[in-house]
This record gives structure tokens, C-alpha cells and sequence, in this order.
């Protein structure tokens, strides 16, 4: 389902925005959820980067678009953020924020739809599956494709990837949840790993990312299972 916010103080546009989605998912057989706010500073303040699209009015009474935008960027750099303004001038700001496109006003169904069919195109390109953590001070969006393995130790989770590790407050059961149409195996209490940086296995302890992680007794047969089943599944 594809999470789209509509950030407009007008209700009339903000009425039409989400009628012009609605006949979009019927034509298309594409499922949205779309969900209002009323002013810039209520989807920035407090933004969990959960959204796919964002439909941004630039002139509101409080937060201006622009503005907003940039605070979004802050915490999330893949979000696709459309601008809708009343006029073309604003087209040249959205470089600042990487907006993809812009909505004129009046808005008509036509031209809002070709935009729409722009953004999904754009996510299915860059459709390499995002993880987003929530930790104290902001989200975090990791590449899954850069997850070695996740590792709990107490209370925390640490997330070890390409570029450092990350520490969020969870549990490793969430963490398997977040994780369970991927590629990744739970090797013992303390590890899930990502199959495809397992390099070997020795001595009891799978091979991951250069480090040496310890797979249980219990779990060695399903771990090793696992491992050859996904091998032959990528050739």
C-alpha cells in the first residue's frame, strides 16, 4: 500500500487531491492510504518517515511548504515530495529539497495523474526495500541491502550495516518481524543475520561481513538449510 500525505490548508484542494487518488487507485488497481494535514509544521514537527508521496502546498499560514520540506529531508531522504502552488515560480525552489515535480492550481485530474504515475515510477526505481528506525531524536532509513546482522544485547538492538552501526531501543522479535520477508536468518538468541553477506561457515560460526558470529546447536542444520536454499536461489 502506498502511504501518500496531503499537506494543504485548503479544504476544497485537499478534498479534490484525495477524489483524484481515489479514481487513480480504481484505474490503476493501486492500493493508497492517504492522510491529511492542515499545515506544514503538522507533518514536519513530529515526521516518522513513513510516508511514501507527500502532496505539499507551498503557501500555508503557519509553516510554509518550502520549509517543511526541508525539515522533512533532515530525517528522510527518499520520501517523494510533490509541491502544489499557484505559481510555476515556486518549480525552481523544489531543487533545493529534490522535489520531482509540481501540481499548478487549479488542479485538474489529467495533470495530477501523469505527476502521480511519475512518482510510482520513480519508487519502483529506486525500489531497493528501506528499513526505517525510530530512535531517540529522529528516524533513520537503512538500505536492507547494507544490513550485515542485527544483534540484540539487552534492551537495545544494534543494527551493523555498510556504513557503522545503529542503536535503537526494541526487541529481536520486532526486529525479525520488520525483517521476515527478507533474507534473514536468526542464528542464535543474540543474531539475525543477512544471508547474503554469509561467507562461510566454520568451526560452529557463520562467516558475516568479516566478523565471526556463533550459530547455535539447535539451529545449525535450519541454518545451514537456509543458507543453501538461498544460494541456489540467486545462482
Amino acid at each position: 500500500m502506498i502511504q501518500v500525505a496531503i499537506v494543504e490548508d485548503d479544504k476544497n484542494y485537499a478534498a479534490s487531491l484525495k477524489k483524484y487518488i481515489l479514481r487513480y487507485e480504481e484505474e490503476q488497481n493501486i492500493k493508497f492510504s492517504v492522510e491529511w494535514f492542515e499545515d506544514g509544521e503538522d507533518i514536519a514537527e513530529e515526521y516518522k518517515g513513513h510516508f511514501d508521496i507527500i502532496l505539499m502546498d507551498i503557501e500555508m499560514q503557519f509553516m510554509d511548504g518550502m520549509s517543511a520540506a526541508k525539515k522533512i529531508r533532515e530525517v528522510d531522504e527518499e520520501v517523494i515530495i510533490m509541491f502544489i502552488t499557484n505559481s510555476p515560480q515556486y518549480a525552481m525552489q523544489g531543487y533545493a529539497v529534490d522535489a520531482l515535480d509540481y501540481v499548478l492550481k487549479p488542479i485538474n485530474y489529467y495533470a495530477f495523474s501523469q505527476r502521480l504515475t511519475r512518482a510510482l515510477s520513480k519508487m519502483k526505481k529506486q525500489e531497493e526495500t528501506y528499513l526505517t528506525l525510530n530512535y531517540r531524536g529522529g528516524v533513520q532509513k537503512i538500505r536492507i541491502s547494507d544490513l550485515y546482522y542485527v544483534e540484540v544485547r539487552d534492551h537495545d538492538l544494534i543494527y551493523h550495516t555498510k556504513d557503522g552501526n545503529l542503536m535503537i531501543r526494541g526487541t529481536m522479535r520486532e526486529a525479525e518481524e520488520n525483517l521476515k520477508e527478507e533474507s534473514f536468518f536468526r542464528c542464535n538468541k543474540a543474531y539475525l543475520v543477512n544471508l547474503e553477506y554469509v561467507d562461510g561457515f566454520e568451526n560452529g560460526d557463520a562467516l558475516v561481513g568479516g566478523e565471526r558470529l556463533m550459530v547455535s546447536r539447535a539451529r545449525k542444520k535450519e541454518f545451514l538449510d537456509a543458507l543453501n536454499n538461498y544460494m541456489n536461489e540467486v545462482g
